[in-house]
C-alpha cells in the first residue's frame, strides 16, 4: 500500500512534519509513506490559461497514483493555515487528484485542542465538489501540545497516545482497501451494464 504523507505547514520546524515522520518510521508493515511537503507552491492565482506550475502537476500525479494520502494539518485561528489552502486550491483548479481518494485527517498543535477546529474545516473543504476527497469518517488524531509529545529521536512520549494512533492508521488501511474494492465493484457493474445493453442494441 502506497500512501502519501502531506505536511500541512511550511514550518521548517513543524510538529506535524515530525508527527508524519514518526508514522513514516514506524508503521512499515505493508506500507510506504511517503512525504511531500507543499511550502514550494507558488500563491494561487488562477491563471485563465489553466497551465499549472509543475510542482502542482508533479504532485498532483503522486495523489493520484497512491492508495490513500494522510494530511497533517495545524491550526491557526481556528482554521488550515492558508499554505495548505493555497496547496488545495491549486490541486483542485482543472484537476482532479483527490477525487474518491481515501484521506485521513491528523493534526498537532500546541495548544489543548490539537487542531480540531482546523480538522473540522479540512473535512468540509475536501467534501467541495472540485475536491470530493473520501475522507475516513468518524476519526480524529488531535495531538495537543505537540512541542513536548516527542522524545529526542521523533518518537511519541506517551505511549497511549501513541497506541491510538497506531489503532486508527489500521482503521485507515481497512478503509483504504475497502475503498479500492467499492470502486472495483463499481467499475465491475458498470461494464456489465455496459455489455448488457450493447448485446440488447
Amino acid at each position: 500500500m502506497k500512501l502519501i504523507g502531506l505536511v500541512g505547514s511550511n514550518s521548517k520546524k513543524s510538529t506535524n512534519r515530525i508527527l508524519l515522520q514518526y508514522m513514516q518510521k514506524h508503521f512499515t508493515e505493508g506500507v510506504e509513506i511517503k512525504l511531500i511537503e507543499i511550502k514550494e507552491f507558488p500563491m494561487f492565482n488562477k491563471p485563465a490559461s489553466m497551465k499549472l506550475p509543475d510542482i502542482v502537476q508533479e504532485i498532483s500525479e503522486e495523489i493520484k497514483l497512491s492508495d490513500g494520502v494522510i494530511i497533517a494539518t495545524p491550526e491557526y485561528d481556528h482554521a488550515i493555515p492558508a499554505t495548505l489552502m493555497n496547496a488545495l486550491a491549486w490541486l483542485s483548479y482543472g484537476i482532479d487528484p483527490f477525487l474518491n481518494k481515501p484521506v485521513m485527517i491528523i493534526g498537532a498543535s500546541y495548544g489543548t485542542l490539537g487542531s480540531s477546529r482546523a480538522q473540522l474545516q479540512l473535512r468540509q473543504i475536501l467534501d467541495a465538489p472540485e475536491l470530493k476527497a473520501n475522507v475516513m469518517p468518524g476519526s480524529e488524531f488531535l495531538l495537543a501540545h505537540s512541542l513536548q509529545a516527542f522524545n529526542e529521536a521523533g518518537d511519541l512520549s506517551d505511549i497511549e497516545v501513541a497506541k491510538n494512533l497506531e489503532k486508527l492508521f489500521k482503521s485507515f488501511q481497512l478503509f483504504v482497501k475497502m475503498v479500492a474494492n467499492f470502486s472495483s465493484a463499481k467499475e465491475f457493474i458498470l461494464e456489465d451494464t455496459e455489455n448488457k445493453e450493447s448485446l440488447n442494441k
